[in-house]
């Protein structure tokens, strides 16, 4: 398979209504709706994660332990940077001494213990960037970047299946033997020779979606656990 060249994120009450005012139009009321009302966005706020999809990351730990014991973690498409927040607390990491590194071409407020970057990860200099920003080479590498929509299904999956191949190259770069690789990806599945190179660098393959991914979108996760280690690293 050929490498993929660059290119160019106080609970509420439930049933919550958004009142009519000005020029709101009935799909932005309807969506504000949902989102004041979903229990996820409600137990951010609660616990104090930045975005719901801290519980994705959660839900696919508790079952699959990928960032047990983990030491260094980077974060690719952090924004606003509930993965990051996680990845912070189980690894350690601090100001002085940061073991995880988070990057995205979106503005992150700070996060205590976490090396952000803002600019694009296709940019030829981010993974060197990257591992210099947290110390070394990872355990976990993560990955919640997704292509802005089009509104055309087949060209989103095509641009996000993209950022997720350069993504799983970076992590077969990267990380420590043993270590796990997680991203997203749209159904429709990772592309045949991308799974095929993974399969070849990692002891086991998993697709997942999590509880706390909506039923309506169409994202899901790619799970690579057991990175088998650079000496063994099959293009």
């Amino acid at each position: 398979m050929n490498r993929p060249t660059g290119g160019n994120r106080t609970g509420r009450k439930l049933g919550q209504r958004v009142r009519k005012r000005g020029k709101i139009k009935a799909s932005s009321r309807r969506w504000l709706e949902r989102h004041l009302n979903d229990p996820y966005v409600q137990r951010a706020q609660l616990e104090g994660y930045r975005s719901r999809a801290a519980f994705k990351l959660l839900e696919i730990d508790e079952k699959h332990r990928i960032l047990k014991g983990a030491k260094r973690i980077v974060d690719l498409g952090s924004a606003p940077g509930s993965w990051s927040q996680i990845a912070a607390k189980v690894t350690g990491s601090t100001d002085d001494a940061p073991t995880v590194s988070a990057i995205d071409f979106l503005e992150m407020d700070p996060l205590p213990g976490v090396a952000f970057l803002q600019m694009d990860f296709l940019d030829d200099a981010a993974p060197d960037a990257l591992i210099e920003a947290c110390g070394g080479a990872p355990d976990v590498v993560l990955s919640d970047m997704a292509a802005p929509t089009t509104g055309h299904k087949r060209t989103d999956h095509l641009r996000t299946m993209h950022l997720c191949e350069v993504a799983a190259w970076f992590a077969v770069d990267v990380l420590n033997p043993g270590g796990h690789f997680l991203a997203k990806t749209f159904q429709g599945g990772a592309e045949a020779d991308l799974l095929t190179m993974l399969k070849k660098n990692f002891s086991s393959i998993i697709h997942i979606k999590p509880p706390a991914s909506r039923a309506e979108s169409v994202e899901m996760y790619l799970l690579a656990k057991g990175f088998k280690g650079k000496s063994e690293k099959v293009d």
